[in-house]
Protein backbone atom coordinates (compact mmCIF):
# COMPACT_ATOMS: atom_id res chain seq x y z
CA UNK A 1 0.00 0.00 0.00
CA UNK A 2 1.65 2.88 -1.07
CA UNK A 3 1.09 6.22 1.62
CA UNK A 4 0.96 9.54 0.55
CA UNK A 5 0.59 12.95 3.04
CA UNK A 6 -1.89 15.10 0.98
CA UNK A 7 -4.38 18.32 1.48
CA UNK A 8 -7.89 17.04 2.02
CA UNK A 9 -10.30 20.04 0.85
CA UNK A 10 -13.05 21.82 3.32
CA UNK A 11 -14.61 24.70 3.03
CA UNK A 12 -17.28 26.49 0.52
CA UNK A 13 -17.06 27.53 -2.60
CA UNK A 14 -14.38 29.98 -3.54
CA UNK A 15 -13.63 29.39 0.34
CA UNK A 16 -10.71 26.64 0.50
CA UNK A 17 -9.38 25.58 3.65
CA UNK A 18 -7.08 22.33 3.71
CA UNK A 19 -6.28 19.30 6.08
CA UNK A 20 -3.15 17.49 5.84
CA UNK A 21 -3.80 14.04 6.19
CA UNK A 22 -1.89 11.04 5.69
CA UNK A 23 -3.79 8.78 2.82
CA UNK A 24 -3.56 5.55 0.99
CA UNK A 25 -2.65 6.97 -2.78
CA UNK A 26 -5.82 5.18 -4.17
CA UNK A 27 -8.41 6.65 -2.03
CA UNK A 28 -10.34 9.56 -3.28
CA UNK A 29 -8.87 13.23 -2.29
CA UNK A 30 -11.57 14.46 0.08
CA UNK A 31 -11.82 10.46 1.21
CA UNK A 32 -11.51 8.33 3.84
CA UNK A 33 -7.51 9.13 5.30
CA UNK A 34 -5.58 7.25 8.22
CA UNK A 35 -4.17 10.59 10.41
CA UNK A 36 -4.63 14.05 10.39
CA UNK A 37 -1.18 16.00 10.88
CA UNK A 38 -2.66 18.96 10.57
CA UNK A 39 -4.46 21.97 9.04
CA UNK A 40 -3.65 24.76 5.94
CA UNK A 41 -5.59 28.22 5.38
CA UNK A 42 -4.64 29.91 1.93
CA UNK A 43 -7.17 32.60 2.24
CA UNK A 44 -5.51 34.69 5.18
CA UNK A 45 -3.32 37.23 4.42
CA UNK A 46 -0.35 35.22 5.21
CA UNK A 47 -1.89 31.80 4.87
CA UNK A 48 -1.95 29.94 8.22
CA UNK A 49 -0.62 26.79 8.39
CA UNK A 50 -0.44 24.16 11.24
CA UNK A 51 1.57 20.78 11.53
CA UNK A 52 2.18 18.54 13.96
CA UNK A 53 6.18 18.45 13.67
CA UNK A 54 6.33 14.94 15.28
CA UNK A 55 3.99 12.85 13.63
CA UNK A 56 5.04 14.22 10.39
CA UNK A 57 8.52 13.07 10.95
CA UNK A 58 7.25 9.80 11.64
CA UNK A 59 5.27 9.00 8.76
CA UNK A 60 8.18 10.45 6.56
CA UNK A 61 10.33 7.88 8.33
CA UNK A 62 7.57 5.09 7.92
CA UNK A 63 7.52 5.76 4.00
CA UNK A 64 5.03 8.03 3.07
CA UNK A 65 5.70 10.09 0.45
CA UNK A 66 4.03 13.91 0.43
CA UNK A 67 3.41 15.94 -2.49
CA UNK A 68 4.83 19.12 -3.88
CA UNK A 69 2.88 21.47 -1.78
CA UNK A 70 2.63 19.15 1.18
CA UNK A 71 6.23 19.28 1.04
CA UNK A 72 6.93 22.73 0.67
CA UNK A 73 4.44 23.30 3.70
CA UNK A 74 7.08 20.82 6.02
CA UNK A 75 10.02 22.96 4.98
CA UNK A 76 8.33 26.27 6.42
CA UNK A 77 7.42 24.40 9.47
CA UNK A 78 10.50 23.13 10.06
CA UNK A 79 10.16 18.98 9.41
CA UNK A 80 12.30 18.57 6.29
Amino acid sequence: MAVKIRLKRLGQKKAPFYRVVVADSRAPRDGKFIAELGTYDPTKEPASFEIDTEAAKKWLENGAQPTETVNKLFKKAGVR
